[in-house]
């Protein structure tokens, strides 16, 4: 990729398997005045992309933006900025155009049936969009599989997102083909072995909804030993439980029935009338943009209808169900054999097939499945807006580039756009908490905000787990606002797997908790982010300490040998101590672990809750390991959070020191030590905050604006 003034130019290249070779005119060679693809058959176009923006990510995690205009005219001041902070500043208009929509789905159909021509448009072929964004280096490749639309614009809306992180195919169906499925899944099949061949230490992966699902299934059963990982929304296999099912006679015999087909499938697509409303509405806009939105969207309607009708013509629709059908006695028939690691993604709302009964049966069926449930949206998922792929495979941790997933070195870090969203699920408690952020700075002088910490990695952060973890997303989301940096945290691993199925809340609960850099806590992972300059959080009391008794809080209960000091000495880290106040203000525990293994069924219910997932110190003494439980808390009125992150400790050229016992024991007392300062300090100086009480800070927030920050204590 080139930059050439103010202009980003380049190209793709795509090598296709194909059922038969595609017709010597090239039917999706681009015309200039339509939009663009690449398509197979070896061709390359080449495209010019204004204001093309090109991400990075640094070595220690942190989020770069770099824009090809400033590369030759200069870093304005406003880029200078943190990009998270620049996206909270963005208002939703600017939002919505950088992404396209229903609307793009349907004129690009329109052109790529348009250059089909009378002919029949050829045999099914592959075609890369020139949407997508510039990849990472050794990228998978995505192979997208159509439904019964048969375009193979299913992921338009997720092109450019897609495009930074995938190789990406996408297999065009034309309307007039009567390819077989059997004959698709060759096609699909000669593909993945072809690349599988050309790189074959990089996972494929395979992306299908209804009809396409049943495709990667059957290419998954066939292709047993091709590392495949497959994402199937709202699979086909149900479709002798849909109400597809009593269109396939009626078609044929009523002709009304065609259209009323059509519109339904079209309702589909669109979604829920109400819910578009309530969308625009929460959107922030006036009843007349809402009103405006709305007829225009009505509008639109009336055209896409006769698109679909070229998609999807009468001959064309009644082939399709038909293949459906077929495809899903195929696929259903032999779930037994499939072993590639799959992602399950169901709607609640589909008005097409009985997705949501049907994920929970694969969800059992196949061995290698998860699933995450969309409850409010139609059969279309990936044409509607609120949903982005990319974010679904970051929170699974779906995302690898080689054969086994690594957490450390296969994570993207979170988009500004992701971390908006992120920051708008937790506003409540982001202005119930108010966190008051103190740091201290070479010199050992405390100051308010974040200036104390250090830039470079690496750092290990090493503190104090508040009750249930309350702490971590006011810290987390206000480095990464104030300092650009990425805390990589540590975590238990039960938010990355399970060794059964049970009562712990569904991996899809710890969604965020991994979009935002938590890797399973291990010394090889705090080996990997030590190596790669990372921020690294970790807290030596782990569950135990956020699980704790009665009277425990603020209490430090680490395990007696030193465990990270040697790891971080190695590779010259500085260590953080900290210490976090205000449990004790939002909730009193009144019914322990102690108290729950007295009761016999609680105590069996622990027991099995513990069986479900791994353990993380599974030789040590009593006192710091812990079952999972969940405590019982009495809800306080509200108080305030306090963070006090104190003077680093510099562990660079003391290798050959600390690899003695004894040393590295006193150093590990030395960190403990300062986090009971840390604590001991923030203890002692809320009591001087005159907005410690959430009363107090309202009605400051009252005549100084709600967006305004709260003055704490005098340091």
């Amino acid at each position: 990729m080139a930059a050439t003034g103010g202009c980003v130019a380049f190209s793709t290249v795509v090598r296709s398997c194909q059922l038969t070779p595609p017709p010597s005119s090239g039917n999706l060679r681009p015309n200039p005045s339509q939009r663009q693809f690449a398509v197979s058959s070896e061709s390359q176009f080449t495209t010019t992309v204004r204001g093309e923006t090109k991400r990075t990510f640094g070595e220690n995690g942190i989020f770069k933006e770099k824009h090809k205009e400033e590369a030759r005219e200069g870093v304005t001041k406003e880029r200078q900025k943190n990009p998270y902070e620049l996206e909270l500043e963005r208002n939703e208009s600017d939002e919505d155009r950088s992404r396209k929509s229903l609307k793009d789905y349907f004129e690009e159909s329109k052109d790529l049936i348009r250059s089909e021509g009378g002919g029949g448009g050829g045999p099914p072929r592959w075609f890369s969009p020139l949407d997508c964004g510039s990849r990472l280096d050794d990228s998978p490749l995505l192979l997208c599989l159509p439904g019964i639309d048969g375009v193979g614009l299913g992921l338009i809306m997720h092109h450019q997102s897609l495009g930074e992180i995938f190789d990406i195919w996408c297999l065009h169906i034309p309307v007039k083909d009567r390819t077989s499925f059997t004959d698709l899944v060759k096609l699909v099949e000669q593909t993945v072995r072809s690349e599988n061949c050309h790189s074959p230490n990089r996972p494929i992966y395979l992306v299908g909804e209804s009809l396409g699902a049943c495709l990667a299934l059957a290419v998954a059963v066939r292709n047993p030993d091709i590392d495949l990982s497959l994402i199937l929304a709202n699979p086909g296999t149900s479709f002798e439980k849909s109400q597809l099912q009593p269109l396939i006679p009626l078609l044929g015999i009523i002709p009304v029935q065609y259209q009323l087909s059509l519109s339904y499938m079209l309702s589909s697509m669109t979604g829920d009338p109400l819910r578009m409303t309530m969308d625009k509405v929460m959107k922030g806009l006036t009843l007349q943009q809402t009103a405006e939105g709305l007829l225009k969207d009505v509008a639109a309607m009336s055209s896409y209808v006769y698109v679909l009708a070229n998609i999807l013509p009468e001959d064309t629709l009644l082939w399709k169900l038909k293949m459906l059908k077929s495809a899903s006695a195929f696929a259903n028939s032999r779930l037994h054999a499939v072993k590639a690691q799959t992602l399950l993604l169901t709607s609640g709302r589909d008005q097409l097939l009985p997705s949501e009964d049907e994920g929970k049966r694969l969800h059992r069926a196949l061995p290698k499945c998860e699933i995450r449930r969309f409850n409010d949206n139609g059969h279309y998922l990936f044409l509607e807006d609120g949903v982005d792929l990319v974010t679904v495979i970051k929170g699974a941790s779906f995302y690898r580039r080689g054969k086994c997933r690594d957490y450390v070195f296969d994570y993207i870090p979170p988009t500004p756009s992701e971390f908006k969203n992120i920051c708008e699920s937790n506003r409540l408690f982001m202005r119930a908490t108010s966190p008051v952020m103190l740091s201290t700075l070479e010199d050992g002088k405390i100051v308010k905000g974040l200036a104390g910490i250090p830039s470079e990695g690496p750092v290990l952060f090493i503190g104090y787990h508040m009750l249930l973890g309350y702490e971590l997303v006011p810290m987390v989301m206000n480095i990464l606002l104030e300092r650009n940096i990425l805390m990589r945290g540590m975590a238990h691993p039960m938010m990355f797997m399970r060794k059964k199925e049970g009562n712990l809340p569904e991996l899809s609960s710890f969604d965020t908790y991994r979009i935002m850099g938590a890797v399973p806590v291990s010394g090889t992972n705090l080996y990997k982010l030590l190596s790669s300059k990372a921020h690294v959080l970790l807290y030596p009391g782990g569950l135990r300490e956020a699980c704790h008794r009665k009277g425990e809080q603020y209490k430090l209960i680490w395990p007696e040998q030193s465990e990270f000091v040697r790891m971080a000495a190695r590779f010259g880290a500085k260590i953080v101590p900290f210490g976090v106040a205000g449990e004790d203000d939002f909730g009193e525990i009144v019914f322990d672990y102690d108290d729950q293994m007295k009761i016999p069924f609680v105590k069996d219910f622990i027991k099995s809750l513990s069986e479900e997932a791994d353990t993380v110190r599974s030789g040590l003494n009593s006192e710091v390991n812990q079952d999972i439980h969940s405590p019982v808390v009495l809800p306080k009125f509200p108080g305030r959070f306090y963070y006090y992150f104190g003077k680093p400790i510099e562990t660079e050229g003391r290798m050959s020191e600390l690899r003695d016992k004894d040393n590295a024991h006193e150093l590990y007392m030395q960190v403990k030590s300062e986090v009971e300062k840390c604590l001991a300090f923030l203890q002692e100086k809320r009591e001087s905050d005159p907005y410690r009480n959430l009363l107090a800070r309202l009605a400051y927030q009252s005549t100084h604006g709600f967006d305004s920050e709260v003055p704490t204590f005098e340091l």
